[in-house]
């Protein structure tokens, strides 16, 4: 059965970036690409009545240019030469960014997302784009892969997965972190960074429940003591040089206290590091 994944690209060089990273990630896959560009002109809302249809004179502008780049796009990707299981299908759509992909979701049966950490203008000065952003924190419906646009494709020597330990685990919700660390054949470093003496009963049986569904992967404890979550975590990657992270968004916690704004500045280290946002089933 194809895994289908969806990539969307505003034609910049980190979203050319991402789809390679993604093409190369699931080289050996039986894969389908749904490549998808979002156009929308800023102004309108879904509450409002003026919502551009087509027919329009900047419906059809933007429209004309958003599948121009596109069918440049699909040009670019018959040079290709990757896995003959590899099937592309190319969608210019307009709308708010987070509705269209959510429709795309479940309209295709979308189960991954990559996408890259910038928007077009490829800021060096912007470490997770807004459009990045926003799309890891409110697309709950599958795991989202943000690739940096300096993330050149090679196989990730460990993957790093924060936990507190606090919360119940899903085989589900670890589906995808099993299977990339299957396909990279990357360890993952499983890291808990200490704000108790010693684990609550419940945390230690989290653990175990954390251990036995990564049996079928090679893994390692690691912990830190005395140091907030933000620091912790780069210092971490820093040191070790890991080459992905990988965590569950827990809704309004700890996502929330890793990715906000401020930290993504202090976090300058990992615009080189994938971050692989899975989902809290539940939330």
């Amino acid at each position: 059965m194809k895994k289908k994944i969806l990539i969307p690209t505003d034609f910049s060089k980190n979203a050319w970036n991402a789809m390679t990273y993604a093409l190369n990630l699931f080289k050996g896959e039986s894969c389908e690409f749904h490549v998808l560009n979002v156009f929308y002109l800023g102004g309108y809302s879904t509450e409002n009545l003026l919502i551009p249809e087509p027919g329009d004179a900047a419906y059809e502008s933007i429209k004309e240019s958003s599948e121009n780049r596109m069918n440049k796009l699909k040009t670019q990707l018959d040079y290709r030469e990757d896995s003959p299981d590899h099937r592309f299908y190319f969608y210019s759509e307009f709308g708010p960014l987070t509705e269209v992909i959510k429709l795309m979701i479940e309209k295709k049966d979308i189960e991954f997302i990559v996408m890259g950490t910038r928007g077009e203008t490829d800021s060096k000065d912007v470490i997770f784009g807004s459009s990045a952003t926003e799309v890891m924190e409110n697309i709950r419906l599958c795991p989202v892969l943000a690739v940096p646009g300096t993330s050149l494709f090679k196989e990730p020597n460990e993957i790093v997965f924060p936990t507190s330990f606090k919360t119940h685990f899903k085989r589900r919700e670890l589906k995808h972190l099993v299977e990339i660390a299957k396909l990279t054949k990357a360890p993952v470093r499983i890291l808990h960074i200490k704000k108790e003496d010693k684990l609550t009963e419940e945390q230690e049986e989290n653990k175990a429940l954390l251990e036995d569904i990564l049996a079928a992967i090679e893994f390692s404890h690691h912990t830190l003591e005395n140091i907030d979550v933000k620091k912790g975590l780069h210092s971490f990657v820093q040191s070790r040089e890991s080459e992905m992270i990988a965590f569950i968004n827990k809704k309004h916690t700890f996502f929330g206290s890793i990715f906000s704004k401020p930290l993504v500045k202090e976090l300058g280290a990992h615009s080189k590091v994938p971050i692989l946002a899975m989902h809290d089933i539940r939330a």
